[in-house]
C-alpha cells in the first residue's frame, strides 16, 4: 500500500529577518472555520475605520503669488515641476518636492489665461489676453532665482482678437486659442493658419484630444460645446447644453471620451460619437464647477468648484469618493492630477496653492512587503464588503463645510419639488402625453452638426 505524506519544511520559506516567525500552512476548509464570515465583517468594519482615521490628505501649500493663482500646468517630463499663472501677469515655475520656486517670470501686463507645454518639455507657453509668449526652461533652470535681470521670452506672437483660453497640440508645433473666434496658429509663423467661426458668440476655453491630436474641443458662451478637426476647415459638430461650461478635460485613456465642468453644478461625461445624451452624470457639487482634470489611468476625474471644495469621482460613478477643504480655501481656479497619479494640486482665489493626496489614508514613501500585504488584504475586504449597512455608512461619511450642507439641502428639496410636480403633471393628464426623461438627457438642448 502507498501512503503519500504531506511535508512541509520552514526552509522553503524566506522570512525578512531572522527574529520572524516560521510561515505555518493554513488549511482553508470551510469545515474547520465556521465563523469565517463573521471575523471578515468585524475586519471589514476595523478596516474602513482606521481608512477613515488615516485619511489627511492635505500635504503642503507653495505660497508666494501676491495675486489669485488663474492656472496650472504641469510638466510633461518632470514630476516635481509646476508652473502656476496669476492675475497679475506672474508665472511661477516651482519645484513640488522641495516648495520651492524655482523662478518668477514678470510675462505679462495683464491676467495669465493659460499657460501650455509641449510634449517634449523644452519649453512652454503662456497667453494674456492678446500676446502669446514662448518661454524657454533651458533659461530658468540655468538663471538664479534672485538674479535681478529679467527673462524675456523667445517668441512672441500677438492676436488682433481678445484672446480666452489656449491648448498646444501634444506632437505637432500647433495652437489653438479661442476667444472671439477659434484660431489655428503655428509656434514660428506671427499670423494664424486657419480660424474658425460657428455662431457669434466667443469660446472660453479650448483643449486639444490627446490620443486623436488633431481633434479639440472648444466651450462656448452660448451654451455650446463646439468639436473641431485642424485637418478641415469647418467645425464638426455641437451640442448645446441648458448651462454654459467651464471647462473641460478628456479622457487619456479614451479617445472619444470627455468630461465638461458645467455651471449648473454637476459634471457631463460624453462620448463625442453620441452627443445626444451623457455617459454619466456627476453630482454633489452645490456651486458652479470652474475646473476638471482626469486621473493619468482615466479611471477617475477631480474637480474644483466654487463652492471652494475639490471632488473626486470615478468615471463611471454619479458621485464622489471624497471631498478635499479647507476653513482658509476659497474658491476653486485651477485643479490638476499629477502624472504619477499620486498628488492631486490645487489654486484657488486666495492666492495659494495646495497639495494634496490623491487617496487620502495611503501611506506615502517606502512600504515592507507585510505592509503592503496588509493593506491589499485591507482593501480587498472594503471592496468585498462596500455594500454593507455600516461599512457603507462609515465609507461615506464626511464633515463638510456648513454652506455647503446647507446649499445641499435646498437642492434637495429644489429638486424634490421638482419631480414631485412632474409627476402630479403626469397623473392628471392623458396617458402617455408626458413621457420620462432621463438624467442623461435632460440638460441637453439640441445637437447639430
Amino acid at each position: 500500500m502507498k501512503v503519500k505524506v504531506l511535508s512541509r519544511s520552514h526552509m522553503q520559506y524566506m522570512r525578512e529577518t531572522k527574529h520572524d516567525i516560521h510561515k505555518v500552512e493554513r488549511n482553508y476548509s470551510p469545515n474547520l472555520h465556521p465563523f469565517e464570515t463573521n471575523r471578515e465583517y468585524k475586519r471589514a468594519i476595523n478596516a474602513v475605520k482606521i481608512d477613515r482615521m488615516f485619511a489627511k490628505p492635505f500635504m503642503s501649500s507653495l505660497e508666494g503669488h501676491s495675486d489669485i493663482v488663474q492656472t496650472l500646468a504641469k510638466h510633461p517630463t518632470k514630476l516635481s515641476t509646476l508652473l502656476s499663472g496669476a492675475a497679475n501677469g506672474e508665472i511661477k515655475v516651482w519645484d513640488i518636492s522641495d516648495g520651492k520656486c524655482l523662478k518668477a517670470i514678470t510675462a505679462h501686463n495683464s491676467i495669465v489665461r493659460n499657460i501650455c507645454v509641449p510634449l517634449h518639455g523644452n519649453y512652454f507657453f503662456s497667453v494674456d489676453d492678446s500676446n502669446i509668449k514662448q518661454w524657454s526652461f533651458d533659461h530658468i533652470y540655468n538663471t538664479s532665482t534672485h538674479s535681478s535681470q529679467a527673462l524675456q521670452p523667445m517668441n512672441t506672437l500677438i492676436s488682433k482678437t481678445v484672446i480666452h483660453g489656449m491648448d498646444i497640440q501634444r506632437n505637432k508645433p500647433f495652437l489653438m486659442t479661442c476667444g472671439e473666434k477659434v484660431d489655428l496658429w503655428e509656434e514660428s509663423r506671427p499670423q494664424p493658419l486657419r480660424t474658425y467661426r460657428w455662431g457669434v458668440d466667443s469660446v472660453n476655453c479650448i483643449k486639444f484630444n490627446p490620443i486623436e491630436t488633431d481633434l479639440c474641443i472648444g466651450a462656448a458662451s452660448d451654451r455650446s460645446l463646439q468639436i473641431y478637426d485642424i485637418r478641415k476647415s469647418e467645425p464638426l459638430r455641437k451640442v448645446v447644453l441648458n448651462m454654459r461650461t467651464n471647462n473641460i478635460a478628456w479622457n487619456p485613456m479614451e479617445a472619444f471620451v470627455f468630461t465638461a465642468a458645467n455651471e449648473d453644478s454637476d459634471l457631463y461625461t460624453f462620448d463625442m460619437r453620441n452627443l445626444k445624451a451623457a455617459l454619466q452624470v456627476h453630482k454633489d457639487h452645490v456651486s458652479a464647477v470652474i475646473d476638471v482634470d482626469y486621473s493619468p489611468t482615466g479611471k477617475e476625474i477631480v474637480s474644483g468648484s466654487y463652492d471652494k471644495t475639490i471632488r473626486i469621482f470615478g468615471t463611471e460613478s454619479g458621485r464622489s469618493r471624497d471631498v478635499y477643504h479647507t476653513k482658509r480655501m476659497q474658491r476653486l481656479t485651477s485643479v490638476v492630477w499629477t502624472a504619477d497619479n499620486k498628488y492631486i494640486i490645487s489654486a484657488s482665489d486666495e492666492m495659494d496653492i495646495r497639495v494634496w493626496k490623491a487617496f487620502a489614508s495611503e501611506k506615502l514613501g517606502f512600504k515592507t512587503f507585510r505592509e503592503q500585504s496588509t493593506f491589499d488584504y485591507q482593501n480587498k475586504l472594503m471592496e468585498k464588503y462596500a455594500n454593507h449597512p455600516e461599512v457603507k455608512r462609515i465609507a461615506r461619511h464626511r464633515h463638510v463645510p456648513k454652506h455647503v450642507v446647507q446649499s445641499s439641502k435646498e437642492k434637495r428639496l429644489m429638486v424634490s419639488a421638482e419631480k414631485r410636480k412632474e409627476s402630479n403633471r403626469r397623473l392628471h393628464s392623458k396617458p402617455g402625453t408626458i413621457g420620462f426623461v432621463s438624467e442623461r438627457t435632460k440638460s441637453i438642448v439640441s445637437e447639430e452638426k
